[in-house]
């Protein structure tokens, strides 16, 4: 949540670093706000609403300073409006911020009764006034300044600070919330992510918990809790594509739901060599042979796609699976063994309930391996091991192709897990195998289904949509619920279709529409169950879009129901990969009906970096 970007030592710096800001605006976009120096006076621009509105302002200035800060905002504490949009200012500093200030209360009142006014509802408003307080006591000695002000608050933060008075220097802190600092020709960056800066550089460093730093044109140096200087040692990051465009779709979203087949192709293409049915994994830094049972711990739709990683890693490889949800998992005293595997999924790598669950599990002497789509994010630099989703960037806020791939990674994992714990044998593994590449073809098929736009007409005047599925379809009804809810602010739920009887079935009636995943997997054999509870729903008037094999729709003909079909599946991994892509397709096309902001749905944000 909330993007920061900061230059330094350019003279468009302003023009720069909105254009970068624009980049990050997937961290969130309720209001943004830019600030520089002129004549050893802070400007500041604020306004709610998207980056383009503050753009706007800035072109009727003509600024000519060298150093900017700027910032997009996900609101935490105070509405979105002009006041409490980033930056927040003090008599001679200006201050953005990423994460919580905990214990901002506490500090606010202490401000106050020492005659400090606050002008927002914002935590955040606390820092500028307590580095001023702070630089006042240390006679203007900014390390100084730095350590009491990290001593004092308590949360999550990334910090950027300008003096009036030193137009030349950029001054940040980090603790919990991501920042990177990156290095240019005559001028250097920050920002909350790579992504922003990678069109000016990609040589950067990724600053550590309790580090600062104080950077000008030419110079970073950076200093951690003990005040000492720090070698600053840049890595050399792979470019960034950025000519990204959504190229003849309407939607960023659509793109990347259209891009799944190139998506699961490529990442079989990485991890497998499919002429001698063999694995690319990367080198583990642990014995992946002594492991008897991994944790898998992730957020959101990251949690979903772990749920089905239990079914795949469970059937195919035998192993003991928990899953558990990271912003719970180090509070519920979780327990662990000499032999378990930890396992965190996230798209971005720095969500923030998913990386303080990683370094808990690191204190607790775990072994760690991450499943993250940025090589360069904290957890994919924390973790032991880590096994890169090859989705690329994905731009919509609800994640599509990204969830596909780490489903798909997951999949070839728990067969090469099989595979060295002899599970299953050669001609089982090119089973399974042939089942994954056919995912490819038949997403295709899937993608070329122009029924679902008409069937999405008929839910966009409900208020309450239930999805449900068994085994691994009720986890794809799940996340097809959740991207249902993003999407086209509906209220949507999945739960296990043999679960509608207990207690859920009492809701059922002409007013509700049931979304089932019908879909006949020959190797779970549990098919006509899930076709008599539609028939329970039917008996209740309940009305029901079903998703349904193309070889199965005869079988759903007395079910009078509206029916999507798709390819027949062959078994589990094609079961957990293709089912969600037309349920993606029709959450997407009642959010366009109803005429919702698709690839930036209100109140959310894609980089969650608050817990």
């Amino acid at each position: 949540m909330c993007g920061i970007i900061g230059v330094i030592g350019n003279v468009n710096s302003c023009q720069m670093a909105i254009a970068s800001l624009k980049k990050l605006e997937y961290r969130g976009y309720d209001s943004s706000g830019l600030a520089t120096i002129e004549g050893e006076q802070i400007k500041v621009i604020r306004k709610q609403g998207k980056i383009s509105q503050l753009q706007q302002i800035l072109s009727q200035h003509n600024f000519t300073s060298k150093i900017a800060i700027c910032h997009t905002r996900w609101a935490t504490h105070g509405k979105p409006s002009d006041d409490n949009s980033h930056p927040h200012c003090g008599k001679f500093s200006a201050v953005v911020h990423n994460g919580i200030i905990e214990n901002f209360q506490e500090l606010k009142n202490q401000l106050v009764s020492e005659g400090i006014n606050f002008l927002s509802q914002t935590d955040t408003e606390v820092l500028p006034h307590l580095f001023e307080k702070y630089f006042t006591k240390n006679a203007g000695n900014i390390n100084l300044a730095l350590l009491d002000l990290q001593k004092i608050i308590k949360g999550t933060y990334a910090i950027a600070i300008i003096l009036a008075n030193c137009p030349d220097l950029l001054i940040v802190a980090k603790q919990g919330s991501p920042l990177v600092i990156g290095k240019g020709e005559g001028c250097n960056f920050i920002a909350s992510d790579y992504y922003g800066i990678a069109e000016h550089t990609n040589k950067i460093i990724n600053l550590e918990d309790g580090e600062f730093a104080l950077i000008t044109a030419n110079e970073v140096s950076i200093f951690n809790k003990q005040n000492q200087q720090l070698t600053t040692n840049f890595k050399t990051l792979e470019k960034i594509d950025q000519s990204l465009n959504k190229g003849e779709f309407a939607h960023f979203m659509l793109k990347e739901i259209y891009e799944q087949p190139k998506v699961i192709a490529e990442t079989i293409e990485t991890y497998l060599n499919l002429a001698n049915n063999s694995f690319n994994l990367p080198n583990f830094n642990f014995d992946i042979n002594t492991i008897d049972k991994i944790t898998i711990v992730a957020c959101g739709t990251s949690y979903y796609a772990g749920l089905i990683g239990k079914y795949l890693l469970e059937t195919i490889a035998n192993i003991a699976v928990e899953v558990d949800i990271a912003s719970e998992f180090r509070y519920r005293n979780p327990c662990f063994s000499k032999n378990n595997l930890v396992l965190f999924i996230s798209q971005s790598g720095e969500t923030a309930d998913t990386l303080a669950a990683l370094k808990y599990a690191i204190q607790q002497n775990q072994q760690t391996l991450a499943i993250v789509n940025v090589l360069h994010s904290n957890i994919a630099q924390l973790a032991h091991g880590i096994l890169r989703t090859v989705a690329g960037p994905e731009i919509g806020v609800a994640s599509t192709k990204a969830y596909t791939a780490q489903i798909t990674v997951l999949a070839i994992f728990a067969l090469y897990l099989a595979s060295i714990r002899a599970k299953i044998d050669q001609q089982q593994l090119t089973q399974y195998l042939q089942e994954l590449v056919g995912c490819i073809a038949k997403s295709q098929q899937i993608l070329n289904n122009t029924k679902i736009a008409d069937v999405a007409q008929k839910l966009t005047t409900y208020q309450n949509i239930i999805y449900t599925g068994r085994l691994i379809s009720h986890i794809t009804s799940l996340e097809a619920a959740l991207k249902f809810r993003e999407l086209t602010y509906i209220n949507a739920y999945g739960i296990a279709a043999g679960e509608l009887k207990h207690g859920t079935i009492a809701l059922i009636d002409d007013n509700i529409y049931t979304v089932a995943i019908a879909c006949n997997n020959p190797q779970n054999h549990i098919f006509e169950k899930t076709i008599s509870n539609l028939q329970e729903i039917k008996a209740r008037n309940g009305k029901i879009i079903a998703l349904v094999n193309e070889g199965n729709i005869a079988d759903l003909n007395n079910l009078e129901c509206d029916l999507i079909s798709m390819p027949n599946i062959d078994g589990y991994i094609q079961e957990a990969i293709l089912p969600i892509i037309p349920l993606q397709l029709l959450s997407y096309h009642v959010a366009l009906l109803k005429g919702n902001d698709i690839d930036q749905p209100r109140n959310l944000a894609k980089s969650v970096t608050v817990e």
